[in-house]
């Protein structure tokens, strides 16, 4: 993850520490601000997709899911066993995806295991199934964040997600977290179809005051590997990233903190030193050193983060499966 907010604008989030070592000197609730000794000796934050079994059919899936679980899924106490070999490691934090992770019946049962081991949980989701009720399932076993994917404003994400109704049934989910008192932000995957949205998404975290966002670049992985002609050219992908930049630093102008993320290009962070370079920015030199604790990307997979897959085999990443 690129922190855009903190390399082109100074400012400070919850992943300081384990992103560029440093500790903020801000907190958010229920959220560790441990600086790392050295990027090289963290340990990895673990995406575990816990179903294959998804409610929707999203273009570009990376986990090619659908309405059926994979053969062989971890069993509850398979699960159990996972959370407690993970916590044993130290792991500081578990992120549950799937498919869709609240097709699995036993969610909360698993939450409350981790929980009960001290493991910090997040929730990687598409929204639709979220009501009060499950907000409150959430909230109640201790889910710090909640991360809802939207690929666009409504018309744009109903076609991505092969589902019509399904922004309108995420943005219930939001509505739901909120009012629940659970942290939640939104996630974006950017392809040809969505860039042209980029204001718009901004204007809607603004006006639906969502925090977070994490805007994710194409992985042709799953179903995504069928999308390579969706993929941005590398001057649509530098527009993109203009945009981005641009609407972070009006955030940061005005006082809101909002925290703006980039996902799967290290090239990111470089693009952002060299801007600042090139306005002759003094902050320049402090992005290049932040970049360089963290070696490029060079400690990225397999180090900052890891993947444990439906039957629990273990990835470097997420999309990283084969």
């Amino acid at each position: 993850m690129i922190d855009v907010g903190k390399l082109y604008c100074g400012g400070v989030s919850s992943g300081d520490g384990l992103r560029y070592g440093e500790a903020p000197s801000g907190r958010e609730e229920g959220i560790p601000h441990r600086a790392a000794v050295s990027a090289a000796e963290r340990r990895p934050i673990v995406v575990w997709n816990v179903t294959k079994r998804c409610n929707l059919r999203c273009v570009h899936c990376y986990t090619d899911s659908d309405g059926r679980p994979a053969p062989g899924e971890l069993s509850t106490e398979e699960g159990k066993r996972l959370v407690d070999d993970l916590a044993d490691f130290r792991v500081p934090s578990l992120l549950f995806s799937g498919g869709e992770p609240l097709l699995r019946p036993d969610l909360p049962e698993l939450l409350d295991h981790a929980a009960g081991r001290g493991i910090r949980t997040v929730i990687s989701t598409n929204g639709t199934l979220i009501d009060a009720d499950a907000a409150r399932m959430l909230k109640d076993r201790g889910v710090t964040y909640v991360g809802i994917s939207l690929d666009g404003m409504e018309e744009t994400n109903d076609r991505f997600r092969g589902s019509a109704g399904a922004f309108r049934r995420a943005m219930k989910g939001f509505d739901a977290c909120r009012a629940a008192g659970v942290r939640t932000g939104l996630r974006l995957t950017l392809t040809r179809r969505n860039a042209g949205d980029l204001d718009g998404i901004f204007d809607f975290l603004e006006q639906e005051d969502i925090r977070r966002v994490c805007f994710y670049h194409l992985v042709p992985s799953g179903r995504g590997g069928l999308m390579m002609g969706e993929d941005l050219s590398h001057a649509g992908t530098r527009r993109a990233m203009d945009t981005i930049l641009a609407r972070t630093a009006d955030f940061h102008l005005r006082g809101m903190p909002y925290n703006v993320l980039t996902v799967d290009n290290h090239a990111d962070g470089v693009y952002i030193y060299l801007k600042l370079k090139e306005r002759g920015d003094p902050d320049a030199e402090r992005v290049r050193s932040l970049l360089a604790w963290n070696g490029g990307g060079a400690h990225s997979s397999g180090v900052g983060i890891a993947d444990v897959d439906f039957v629990g085999n273990v990835h470097p990443d997420q999309f990283w499966q084969d």
